[in-house]
């Protein structure tokens, strides 16, 4: 599938939802960061922003991507309402193609999964290398599949974090993987439907 395929994938799907008044943070990036001193945080697949407009609540200066400009432009819009605006930078990206320049002390990956072929050890490993020493790599992804996901696959595998870790490729006398678990939480979809779900974290910091 092409390029085009893939924005007008994500477009559509962010269209297809009314914009939400208050993105919400996700959670283990709370539990992870809320202790960290800000500095400046990359956002990759921010979506509406609820991570992006945190972290900028607390003093981080934030660049938050996302290949759908849908996303992108409402992120832009909730930053401004909120008076955020000089700490949020939005901007679409199709990360198979382009990475946003920068040194980073946070780069946070939410569930950057999609359907569309996509090298994700590659971007992350990209990331890794834009994290300044002392800087944190954090990887959230899907280690269960809610009944609200696009992706119903009932074959679909679940990459555990040391397997991402792993296909990352990172020396190790450079960067520290300091969390690797499968914790569980209750998970709230559309109409208010909620669910059991597992969370794959990683947590990477660049020591060197």
């Amino acid at each position: 599938m092409s390029a085009t395929d893939a924005v007008d994938f994500w477009d559509g799907v962010y269209a297809a939802r009314p914009a939400v008044a208050e993105p919400r943070p996700n959670e283990r990036l709370v539990e992870t960061v809320a202790e960290l001193p800000p500095g400046d945080a990359l956002d990759l697949g921010c979506g509406e922003g609820g991570d992006s407009l945190w972290l900028a609540r607390r003093g981080w200066r934030v660049t938050a991507v996302d290949i759908s400009a849908v996303a992108a432009e409402r992120l832009t819009g909730h930053a401004r309402s909120h008076g955020l605006g000089d700490l949020v930078r939005a901007a679409r990206h199709d990360l198979r193609d382009s990475f946003p320049e920068g040194r980073f002390d946070l780069v946070c990956a939410h569930y950057l999964h999609t359907p569309f072929d996509l090298d994700r050890s590659a971007v992350l490993r990209t990331a890794a290398h834009a994290l300044r020493p002392g800087g944190r790599l954090l990887v959230v992804d899907h280690g269960s599949t809610a009944p609200w996901s696009w992706n119903q696959d009932p074959d679909v595998r679940h990459p555990n974090p040391r397997e991402v870790a792993a296909g990352i490729g990172l020396d190790p006398a450079a960067w520290a993987v300091e969390r690797a678990d499968a914790p569980r939480r209750t998970a709230t979809g559309p109409g208010g439907r909620t669910a059991e779900v597992v969370d794959h974290v990683l947590l990477i910091r660049r020591t060197a």
